[in-house]
């Protein structure tokens, strides 16, 4: 079970990574459209350098948000195999965790 939320725990990670990734890419194309204007020759060449290095960049996220997907459907997949092999094992995890979700929630009042 521990490999399992460390697993939850590393694609929320991944997650969030890749969230904060875009805003990055998102704030680097504003700079650069707002540095449009300039003309001096060392700008032009590092708004040349970012927006080579944003198209990468683009191009990775890209790769991991689909890595992230492909991963996702299959814990999804795996996970209703596993339902559908042991159908009360999974109604009795269900019960379980309903039971102390309930416990919890009582105790609060």
């Amino acid at each position: 079970m521990s490999t399992q939320s460390a697993r939850t725990a590393s694609e929320v990670s991944k997650e969030k990574l890749m969230q904060d990734f875009r805003v990055v890419v998102a704030d680097a194309e504003s700079l650069l459209h707002a540095t449009a204007g300039l003309a001096n020759e060392k700008v032009s060449a590092a708004r040349e350098r970012v927006q080579e290095n944003l198209a990468a960049a683009k191009a990775r996220l890209s790769t991991a948000e689909e890595a992230v997907v492909a991963k996702t459907k299959q814990a999804a997949k795996a996970t209703d195999e596993y339902v559908h092999e042991n159908p009360w094992k999974a109604v009795g995890i269900g019960v379980g965790v309903g039971l102390i979700v309930g416990m919890l929630i009582s105790r609060g009042r």
